[in-house]
């Protein structure tokens, strides 16, 4: 089998070889177009002695090209790494040194953004420049020209790797997760459960190099035959509101803090959302307030979505009218769950405990860690480190990390519990909780707003409703404002910004 052959073989052509598979900016590309363009980027990378089995890193924006030089690396029984755009210089070092890449297909504007990690590569002759090649470096297009074409699809096995994630950060730098050709043939399933099917247009604010929008911004779209709409640039609120006036969506995938900014606009510039049929959002606590919010702008019901990178595809959905901010969703057709406690037993029903996971999609591990692959992928199964409680419908309700409990005055604290105490006031736009030691090394509660508004306000808010909503060890002993939250690529929280924020400022009084 070949992942790639899947989405875009003769038996899928037969069924929508004429549909449009991509649409970016003024430019729209069939399926048979994408297949043609897809076999001629595996016949390349087989000409430049890509063998199967080795990494082929791509640093490009997403659009057509990048999908085809991605899916021509699993064409050719190689591994295909798309690299996340705006890491650091450090962190392009890390990835290259962890993978040890055959090839990396580079966009020419990164080139010039990092002219010695390309210098190097070329050196190594490891370096195809997607677009104006400067100063002789070697050039993917050329090398697309004199592709013979008519080079069959490797043959590789289901389990062989296919693609490798690297994680986007929110603790730490970022580390690969080996994902399969397997996996790629389960992409589409949420989309379906969402009632998304073929000639309908996908709209994801995330990019490829995500596992969100990889699956809901490519993978899954062709996997259904429907259209995805490609944003080659990192949309803003008023990109993607042109995108969405220009293409008409039928389902746009987000994260809650872009659906924030969304709501900061006029609320009449909102009206071209009142055409999408499907809102989703992942990545983050979707709080009912900013589902209420929305529903009124826009008359829509944002649906909550959850997945992880090593899962690849989505594991829960929250179905259309049953999305209330609390729950996090049903698990998706094929997706087994456990709730297990601390010594490894199920959970009893209306008891938290911690996610495990198992499904087709499942990675194998992480790349060069093996310690941390043996404590989370263990005999089929996933330990996601979120807590969770099931109700009586078969909802999951997020409780927090287990990882980020907090021990305050000898009581267990999850710090979603002030996060959501804080949110349900008007002036606070975002929350975060975080533990940070005090002068006497014992670990208290900081929570960091960002305002709606004014400042001040929304500190007495939420220490206030702090103060109102829970117990004594439960409130912060530190409540601060910050502009925003900082946030990775994806939407997550990075806690640890927060925590040694307040850190240097304690430092600084002491």
């Amino acid at each position: 089998m070949n992942a790639a052959e899947h989405l875009l073989g003769a038996a899928a052509l037969a069924r929508h070889g004429d549909r449009i598979a991509l649409v970016c900016g003024d430019e729209s590309v069939s399926y048979a177009e994408l297949a043609a363009r897809v076999a001629r980027a595996g016949a390349a990378l087989t000409a430049l002695g890509v063998r199967p089995g080795e990494r082929v890193l791509l640093l490009m924006r997403d659009t057509p090209e990048f999908a085809a030089a991605w899916l021509g690396t699993l064409r050719a029984g190689a591994v295909a790494v798309a690299l996340n755009t705006k890491l650091s210089e450090a962190e392009y070092r890390h990835v290259l040194a962890d993978s040890a890449p055959r090839l990396a297909i580079i966009e020419d504007l990164f080139v010039a953004a990092r002219p010695d990690l390309a210098a190097e590569l070329a050196g190594a002759g490891r370096l195809a420049v997607s677009g104006a090649a400067p100063g002789g470096l070697p050039s993917w297009s050329s090398r697309l020209e004199r592709a013979t074409p008519g080079v069959p699809a490797v043959d590789a096995a289901p389990d062989a790797p296919a693609f490798w994630l690297y994680s986007s950060g929110t603790t730490g730098r970022p580390k690969g997760i080996v994902h399969a050709h397997r996996g790629i043939l389960h992409a589409g399933q949420a989309l379906r459960e969402f009632g998304i099917g073929a000639g309908d247009r996908v709209f994801t604010t995330s990019k490829c190099f995500f596992a969100y929008g990889l699956e809901h911004g490519l993978l899954g779209t062709l996997a259904l035959g429907a259209t995805s709409i490609v944003c080659a640039e990192w949309p803003e609120a008023e990109m993607a509101l042109a995108i969405v006036a220009r293409h008409r969506p039928a389902a746009f995938f987000s994260v809650p803090s872009f659906y924030r900014r969304l709501l900061a606009l006029p609320a009449q510039r909102l009206e071209p959302f009142r055409g999408v049929r499907r809102f989703v959002a992942a990545g983050e606590r979707l709080p009912r307030q900013l589902i209420e919010q929305w529903r009124k702008a826009v008359g829509g019901e944002v649906l909550s979505l959850y997945g992880m990178s090593e899962t690849f595809c989505a594991c829960m959905i929250t179905p259309p009218g049953t999305s209330n901010g609390a729950r996090t969703g049903r698990p998706v057709e094929g997706v087994q769950t456990r709730l297990l406690d601390a010594d490894g037993r199920e959970t009893a029903p209306g008891e938290p405990g911690v996610l495990w996971l198992r499904l087709a999609a499942l990675a194998s591990g992480y790349v060069n860690l093996p310690e941390q692959t043996r404590e989370q992928f263990r005999d089929g199964w996933f330990c996601t480190r979120d807590l969770f409680l099931r109700d009586s419908e078969g909802f999951f309700l997020h409780q927090g990390r287990s990882d980020e409990l907090v021990k305050v005055a000898g009581q267990w604290v999850q710090p979603g519990e002030l996060e959501e105490a804080a949110l349900a006031e008007a002036s606070v736009a975002e929350a975060a909780c975080v533990p940070v030691p005090d002068a006497d090394g014992l670990e208290r509660l900081a929570l960091f707003v960002a305002a709606r508004g004014d400042e001040r306000e929304a500190a007495r808010a939420a220490a206030e409703a702090c103060e109102r909503n829970l117990p004594r060890h439960k409130r912060p002993k530190w409540v601060r404002t910050v502009a925003e939250l900082p946030r990775t690529a994806t939407g997550k929280v990075q806690r640890y910004k927060l925590r040694e924020l307040l850190e240097r400022e304690l430092s600084g009084k002491e």
